[in-house]
C-alpha cells in the first residue's frame, strides 16, 4: 500500500487503543455486516464527479476480496476500467430505521480489478452464485464483467460516529 491508495488516513488512524483483543472484535462485526447485507453501494469516480452504484456483492472468508458483475455497457464499467480505485458501503440502516445509533456501516477502501478469464474468473462467479444464485444467467452473460474488489482498508462505523479501522 502507498500514500496515493489512502491518501487521507495513514495505518496509525485510530483503533481503539486496545490491540489484539479490538481487532477481534472489531473482525467480528464487519464480518457480521457483511454477511448479513447482500448489498453494497460501490463508490467510484469519473471526470471529476463521485458516482455510486447498488449492487449484489460476495466475499471471501478472509475478507479481503469482494467480488461483482456489471454489465460492459454501463458507467460503472466506464469508470472502473478509468480508474480501479473505489470504494464499498455497506451498511444495516434498514434494520433499524428508528435509530441511528443502532445503524452499523462499513467503508471498504480498495482497487477494483477486472477478471477476464481462467481460474479467477471461475472462483469469483462461484462466489457470487453461491450468495446471489438468482445471478446465475447475469454472471454468465458475455456482455457481463466480474470485478475484483481487493480490499486495502475498513473503516467501520458504529453508534452513529465511532469508527474504527481494520487493515486485512
Amino acid at each position: 500500500m502507498n500514500a496515493m491508495d489512502e491518501p487521507v488516513l495513514g495505518l496509525q488512524f485510530d483503533d481503539g487503543g486496545a490491540g489484539q483483543e479490538v481487532d477481534e472484535n472489531i473482525m467480528k462485526g464487519i464480518r457480521r455486516l457483511v454477511e448479513d447485507q447482500p448489498f453494497g453501494v460501490l463508490c467510484t469516480q469519473g471526470g471529476g464527479q463521485p458516482y455510486g452504484s447498488l449492487l449484489a456483492y460476495a466475499y471471501t472468508e478472509d475478507l479481503k476480496h469482494l467480488y461483482f458483475t456489471t454489465s460492459v455497457a454501463t458507467r460503472k464499467f466506464r469508470l472502473l476500467k478509468e480508474c480501479g480505485r473505489a470504494a464499498m458501503l455497506i451498511d444495516n440502516r434498514s434494520r433499524h430505521p428508528d435509530s441511528l445509533m443502532d445503524v452499523e456501516a462499513l467503508t471498504v477502501t480498495g482497487r477494483a480489478l477486472h477478471v477476464k478469464e481462467g481460474d479467477a474468473l471461475e472462483e469469483g462467479i462461484a462466489f457470487l452464485i453461491r450468495r446471489h444464485a438468482y445471478l446465475k444467467t447475469f454472471v454468465r452473460c458475455r456482455t457481463t464483467a466480474l470485478f475484483r474488489f481487493d480490499a486495502i482498508r475498513y473503516l467501520y462505523v458504529t453508534r452513529f460516529q465511532e469508527v474504527r479501522q481494520w487493515v486485512p
